[in-house]
């Protein structure tokens, strides 16, 4: 297994946070990774998502559907998408209120062949890419609370 981590605090509540990360609609005014989401935040949803492969390094988009598998509002919002055998991506945030802010925690947990044979570079860029949407994230939250 792979495992990608990433945290960012964002000068906001977690109930900001939470209401921009789930308007899937909206991804593409702001999100440099998810760059489109049709569906809901919900547990059970189907969304069909395109995202950049970061990891290698070309910008290309992928579309896929994934599967809602956790929302705990302003706490906990999970997704995974799978190639059988190939990959599976659990993909999570989670919130935590601290002080007046959020500290969020952005992750991923690669499995199956593919995330096997991926090097070390390929995982330091898609953790950059992570931060870059951590960044952007920050940034619209803090917009929309001015």
């Amino acid at each position: 297994m792979r495992i990608i981590r990433t945290s960012i605090h964002i000068a906001a509540p977690p109930s900001k946070v939470w209401a921009v990360l789930v308007a899937f609609r909206e991804y593409p005014q702001w999100n440099p990774l998810n760059v489109s989401a049709e569906g809901e935040a919900r547990a059970g949803a189907k969304v069909l998502m395109t995202f950049v492969d970061a990891g290698g390094g070309k910008g290309k988009l992928i579309t896929q559907t994934v599967t809602v598998t956790r929302c705990e509002p302003e706490r906990l919002l999970e997704w995974v998408g799978r190639i059988p055998l190939l990959f599976t991506g659990r993909h999570w945030f989670e919130l935590k209120r601290e002080g007046e802010g959020t500290r969020l925690l952005h992750g991923e947990d690669l499995s199956g062949l593919a995330p096997s044979l991926f090097s070390k570079p390929r995982l330091t860029r898609q953790a950059a890419a992570y931060e870059q949407m951590n960044a952007a994230l920050a940034s619209r939250v803090e917009q929309l609370s001015l």
